[in-house]
This record gives C-alpha cells, structure tokens and sequence, in this order.
C-alpha cells in the first residue's frame, strides 16, 4: 500500500482550496523547476513528485479518492503514472509559460531577445591642475561592435538566414525520456542554432557569423573640473554592443588625480606652506603666493607667527555639484636663518639688548619674583644661531 502524502508534498492543508492547491503548486515548480535547477537529479525527482501530487488534487474526482484510499485509491487513473504520463503531458516549456509570464523554454527564448551591450570600465590618471580645471582626453578603447557588413545578422552580404530545420524555427528541441512513472518531455534550447530559430546559411567572412566584431576607438572623454580621487564619470551608449538589435552598454570611466609637489587638497579647499624669514614675521611684508591661477600677492602682519594660516577665498576648487570654488589656505612657517656672519651676529646681539619684549610663555610668574628672568625671544634665536 502506497503511503505517499500528497497534501505533504504541496506543502498545503488537507483542508485545502483549490485555488491554495494551484498556488503551492506554482511555487513548487518556481523552486525545483528543472530550467532553474540543471543537471540536479534531486530537482528532476522532486518535480516529478510535485506533478504526481498536483495531478492527483487539483481534480475533485481523483482527489476525493485519494482522501478516502490513499495513494493506492487512484493509481488505476493514472496509466503510466502521474506526472509525466496518462493525464498530464509534462511539458516544462508550457508549465514555465504558464508560472513565468511567457518566459518559458527560459533560456532558449532569451537567445533571440533583443539585450544590452555589457558595460565597461576604463581608469585614467589626471594631474592635479586638470582636476581643478577640467580637461579633454582621448582614450583608447576595445570593445564589441555591430558588424557593419552583415549590419549585425551574421550573414553575408547578399544571403540571409534560414529557419533552423532541427526545431522548424522555434529555437527550442523537445526531449523524450522514459521514467519508471512513463514519459515525459523537456524542453531545451536547440544545439544547432543555439535558440535563435534560425542560422545563417552563408556565415559573413567579416564576423565570422557571430555578428559583432571587436573594434580599437578613441573615446573623446570630457573630464569636468572638481573631479577628485574615485569620481566615476559614465557615457552612455559607449559600452559593449548590443546583441540581436539591442542597444549598447555603458563606458564608466574611474579617476585618480596625481598628487601636487606645492598643493593639497580637502574637499574643496587647497591648502599649501609658505616659508617666510624672522624678518618678515616681525615686521610684516607682502609676498607673493603660488595659486592654480598663478601668482598672487599676500600680506604679512607684522608679528605673524609661525603656523598661522591665511585663507585666499575662491582660490579652490570648483563644487562639481554646486555653484562657486572653494578657498585657498596658506600656512606661514618661519624660519630660523642660518650661517650668519659675523656682523649679522653682532646685529642680533645688539637688537636683543634693546629689545624689552617677551614671548607670552617666557612671562615669569607672580612668586618667581626675584629670580633669574627667562630669556626673552631674540635670546633664545641668538642661542639657536651661535649653538651656544
């Protein structure tokens, strides 16, 4: 006595609708549907179960037999067994049409679909005066085009494609195999004309019948300014060729912008040094200062010090999504100078004894009164001169 459990195998109550028997149906043929699952001996077998089960309870007769025998109560309707024989053809193509929205026969149909070109990626590397300013580049380019003698049909010029005559033009071949539940079919995709339906009788010596051929451009590329390191420009229609008439991909292009020997860069700002003597610290002075629109004039307060940061407005870079540039900051370092002469020497020593001012942290405290004063400023440059 047959023990198998068909309400089990649907994954449904007992109690089932029909319409709740015909939706777990469909599930389970979107899970081991053989067009999903290939070469899976498991998915073959367990599709076979499904139909048994689906062929059995979707009719009320043979349903209503079976909860009241069993398995054993409607094997006599079955002939060859259900599933794949007697009342049920088990033809996959028809089930995927019917679950899949006329995508069925899967892969096979895809084949003459029109499809996109594949997209591509190229990098390019851009100095950081391009970056900020935009630029034009040519780059070189391999892809997949349209035939241009065949115009994409694979066949030579004056000839054409023929109907298939291993599937009579429906790309698809119907496969009979013998279980020991009896016959069944599978729908594949035809070997002979990989699905399309129809082959080319005279294959165009150019592409060699595939109907793409691979083609060496240069690809205009405009570079707009404020790009900065991984920005990802995309042109449309600049990818791999499409295939059976569908459009092309598209070209994606990564940037890396090479590194500034004066500037750097911080969003879109620019920040750079500017060495300036004691001299100009002190007294102040107006210098000139490297931008990426050439020189600029700065003025220096008297008694600037070392680290501090002016800002040159609009001197940045372009907000690639906005209006307006960002600044340029300058920070000043001072520096010590070095192999005086002896009369430059002097000159400092004598400067340092007039000099009656002191660095803020050389400022002695309240309680160290009567202690030995700390070094003023020029004192502490006059050690760092004569290495004393």
């Amino acid at each position: 006595m047959s023990n198998k459990d068909y309400y089990a195998t649907l994954g449904v109550s007992k109690n089932a609708t029909d319409e709740e028997i015909k939706k777990a149906y469909k599930q389970q043929v979107k899970k081991y549907h053989p067009d999903l699952n290939p070469d899976s001996k498991t998915a073959e077998e367990k599709m076979k179960e499904i139909n048994e089960a689906y062929e059995v309870l979707s009719n009320a007769d043979k349903r209503a037999r079976y909860d009241q025998f069993g398995a054993d109560g409607v094997n006599g309707g079955f002939g060859g067994g259900a599933g794949y024989g007697g009342g049920f053809n088990g033809d996959f193509g028809d089930i995927f049409d019917m679950f899949f929205g006329g995508q069925g026969g899967g892969r096979a149909r895809q084949q003459n679909m029109a499809r996109q070109g594949d997209d591509l990626r190229i990098d390019i590397k851009v100095s950081f005066e391009e970056a900020a300013k935009g630029a034009t580049r040519e780059v070189p380019l391999t892809r997949s085009e349209s035939c241009s003698d065949c115009g994409g049909s694979g066949a030579k010029a004056g000839t054409g494609r023929v109907t298939c005559s291993h599937c009579g033009g429906s790309g698809q071949v119907r496969i009979n195999q013998t279980t020991p539940f009896g016959q069944f079919q599978t729908v594949k995709s035809c070997p002979h004309c990989g699905g399309r339906g129809s082959v080319v009788e005279t294959p165009c010596p150019t592409c060699s019948g595939t109907g793409r051929v691979r083609k060496q451009r240069k690809i205009k590329v405009n570079i707009p300014a404020g790009v900065d390191n991984d920005s990802r420009l995309r042109m449309s229609g600049e990818g791999e060729g499409g295939i059976n008439g569908g459009p092309p991909g598209d070209l994606y292009i990564f940037v890396t912008v090479e590194p500034h020997k004066y500037f750097r860069r911080n969003g879109d700002d620019i920040l750079c040094d500017l060495p300036i003597t004691m001299v100009q610290a002190a007294l102040g002075a107006e210098v000139e200062v490297e931008t990426l629109d050439g020189r600029v004039k700065l003025t220096i307060p008297e008694g600037t010090q070392s680290g501090t940061s002016f800002r040159l407005r609009g001197r940045g870079f372009p907000k690639l999504r906005g209006y307006g540039k960002g600044d340029q900051n300058v920070k000043v370092s001072v520096t010590t100078p070095r192999n005086l002469t002896p009369e430059q020497k002097e000159l400092l020593r004598q400067f340092d004894k007039t000099y009656t001012g002191t660095v803020s942290s050389d400022k002695p405290k309240s309680k160290d009164k009567g202690k030995e004063k700390p070094k003023g400023f020029f004192n502490k440059i006059k050690d760092t001169i004569s290495g004393e």
